[in-house]
């Protein structure tokens, strides 16, 4: 009644699961290497407002915010948070839950995935909520699942995400869809654009990477290295290499990741190898003919495996940042990835 597996899904679903859990089921359809989960629909968060009674206080908070008073956006997000943060997911949306995290381990005790924001009209070509709502790595166990879940929920109230949608003149009846996603340990992770984010030129992929987790080049923390690859040749136009200080891993102690820094040696040595740009750029295509259109790719590469296994692709939306060909270019692939990845992406191609 209020999950799916997300290998049930296709973009139809995306009204009902968002965008996120949607892409995810069609990029499974079309073969794409996807760690295995499962989707809460919207129904569920809906269901959890009701039964805790919080319709009331979200309308209240909402109708004292204002999209550019600072003051009044963090007020009413505190007060929703502090409403929701406490408030018991209902029993018919737990057990369904619990059960799909126990398929999900097949037997493995309390395995660890990521619980992760799927905002109805996120990842579409319309609008973005990319870095507006929480996701949660390294979450183990069915208490700490439920918890992320509903703290994904809360984060619809973030102050960035009230102020957008205030924007958007759709701040009312917000709703969000869940995604539950085995982690991925990665020995290396990035994104990628199935075009060149700064000129639009259709016959390059764009590459971001860096060691661990995504988490550091997500939120600009690090310079990741910078790879310009030809679509059609397989030709490497462009190959950058940063000093890459820090990196993320999960955390011994249990759930969440822990921030290191990066070993001397491993620091300027390239993330990716002529084998690893291979497989990249074969599966940007195919995500790409799948869609058909640009697309801008989360990706990692699995430690401790060999390619093509250890390639895992973790979400795909449309390329919002994509200026016409030809066009000048207005910054660094690196920050039009970012932008993508860690916030509000901006449209600059006009639509018809």
């Amino acid at each position: 009644m209020y999950t799916r597996g997300l290998a049930q899904l296709r973009q139809t679903d995306a009204d009902v699961f968002g965008g996120k859990s949607a892409n995810l089921g069609e990029l499974l359809a079309a073969g794409i290497p996807v760690p295995p989960g499962f989707a809460l629909s919207a129904d569920a968060y809906r269901a959890f407002v009701e039964e805790t009674g919080l319709s009331g206080a979200i309308a209240s908070a909402l109708a004292r915010a204002q999209p550019d008073d600072v003051h009044a956006l963090a007020a009413a997000s505190k007060a929703i948070d502090e409403a929701m943060r406490f408030a018991p997911l209902p029993e018919a949306v737990r057990s369904e839950v619990v059960e799909r995290y126990l398929e999900l381990g097949s037997g493995q005790q309390d395995p660890p995935v990521a619980v992760r924001s799927s905002a109805l009209g996120e990842d579409s070509a319309e609008a973005s909520y990319a870095g507006q709502q929480e996701s949660f790595l390294w979450v183990h166990g069915v208490e700490q699942v439920c918890d992320a879940v509903r703290d994904c929920w809360a984060s619809l109230f973030t102050p960035q995400a009230i102020s957008y949608r205030l924007a958007l003149g759709s701040a009312g009846e917000p709703a969000m869809g869940v995604t539950v996603q085995a982690m991925v340990d990665a020995e290396i992770s990035g994104v990628l654009f199935t075009c060149n984010p700064v000129t639009g030129d259709p016959s390059m992929v764009a590459i971001n990477a860096s060691w661990g987790l995504g988490i550091g080049v997500v939120g600009g923390e690090l310079t990741p290295d910078d790879y310009l690859v030809s679509k059609i040749t397989g030709e490497v136009v462009r190959r950058t290499v940063s000093t890459k200080l820090v990196e993320y891993v999960p955390d011994p102690a249990g759930r969440g990741t822990i921030r290191r820094d990066v070993a001397a040696e491993r620091r300027v040595e390239p993330c990716l190898g002529d084998g690893e740009l291979v497989a990249l750029v074969e599966v940007a295509r195919r995500i790409e003919r799948h869609f058909g259109s640009h697309q801008d790719v989360e990706w990692a590469i699995a430690r401790s495996q060999s390619l093509p296994e250890a390639l895992r692709v973790l979400q795909a939306r449309p390329v919002t940042t994509r200026p016409r060909a030809g066009s000048k270019p207005a910054g660094s692939a690196l920050s039009l990835v970012l932008g993508t990845f860690g916030g509000t992406a901006v449209d600059t191609e006009p639509r018809p």
